[in-house]
């Protein structure tokens, strides 16, 4: 008889599928087997994910972190957030530390060397073709962990580091940010969306907001240990300031700038990511446009219409002018006043 076992989900629950050819003995075996179903959906019958079920049709088992690891991830999570990492560096970190671990269940981790961490960069990331980003955050993280938790040192100089790919930032023309703004009708919508062009907010920063950032008589907006735990202020444009306060007068929040449908509810990044997709949608735009292009327009925008790359990189709060150059890159002004040589040409 011949058979395939699979793990799949069905109605949100780990199961294992079994397909074969309609066997009269079989269904009956089945049917006797503990919490077996036939899906109509998966055109198969389904067992419970257990070790059991796994070593009977020849899957491979669960890995299940020892009680040491569990506690050494929780470890070095309480260190991160005591040297007051982002909360999204914490999972990131500790994420990849859990993944490095799993892979090396069966070793003492005071074994681990940096052999280990070359062949399951090797083994591991590299085989399932994983994201160069992905592997630079394994290598941080286990980097970090060892010296930190386990007083060890992993030298990552000796382990293969993809390079970044030179990218250039995404960018809008102010036509486009134009169609997407006034695609906005609801007013606290329309304002989020003003003052992260307007300001060269990440998403992080605008939700992160307290009305009390507003200085409406300085024409300022204050941004408060945004990334790498750096204040900075940026320049608040007169009509941003009283958008703001027909926006005050309607919603009146009560303790974020911005807040979700319960009042002193911090508004969400997933709903601020919606908001921006269906302005996008709504204007017909038919770029790939995330809201963080908003931002990079923003960028682009001032250095077109000629501000200092070196007042960008502060507005932008960039540790490094390599960083804001790349604007420089996508800038349109210089480059549509070059003069093709074809010009010359009687064609």
């Amino acid at each position: 008889m011949i058979w395939e076992a699979k793990i799949v989900k069905h109605k949100g629950e780990s199961r294992i599928a079994v397909y074969f050819e309609k066997n009269a003995e079989w269904i009956t075996r089945f049917k006797k087997q503990a919490d077996a179903r036939w899906s109509n959906t998966l055109k198969a019958w389904h067992l419970p994910d257990n070790k059991e079920n796994r070593l009977r049709f020849k899957l491979d088992l669960p890995i299940v972190l020892s009680e040491i690891h569990i506690q050494k991830i929780a470890q070095f999570k309480r260190w991160l957030s005591s040297k007051r990492y982002s909360a999204n560096t914490i999972k990131t970190y500790s994420d990849a530390l859990h993944t490095f671990l799993k892979y090396y269940h069966d070793k003492p981790i005071e074994q681990i060397t940096n052999e280990d961490v070359i062949a399951f960069n090797n083994d591991y990331i590299l085989k399932n073709k994983l994201s160069a980003s992905y592997q630079n955050q394994v290598v941080n993280g286990v980097k970090l962990f060892f010296k930190e938790i386990q007083g060890a040192i992993i030298n990552a100089a000796i382990i293969h580091r993809p390079k970044r790919p030179k990218l250039l930032p995404n960018v809008l023309s102010k036509e486009e940010v134009q169609l997407i703004i006034n695609a906005t009708n609801n007013n606290k919508h329309r304002a989020m969306l003003c003052l992260i062009y307007s300001c060269g907010l990440r998403r992080s920063e605008l939700i992160n907001l307290l009305p009390q950032h507003i200085d409406r008589n300085r024409g300022i907006l204050i941004i408060k240990q945004s990334k790498g735990r750096k204040d900075r202020i940026t320049p608040l444009p007169q009509k941003i300031i009283e958008m703001l306060g027909n926006y005050f007068k309607e919603y009146k929040p009560e303790k974020w700038l911005f807040e979700g449908q319960k009042k002193g509810e911090q508004y969400s990044e997933r709903s601020l990511n919606l908001v921006f997709a269906h302005a996008v949608e709504k204007s017909k735009i038919i770029k790939p446009a995330t809201l963080h292009w908003l931002r990079h327009s923003y960028a682009t925008h001032l250095l077109e219409g000629g501000t200092d790359l070196r007042y960008i990189q502060e507005l932008l709060g960039h540790s490094s002018s390599k960083t804001t150059e790349i604007y420089t890159h996508v800038s349109t002004k210089k480059i549509s006043e070059i003069k093709s040589p074809i010009e010359d040409l009687d064609i």
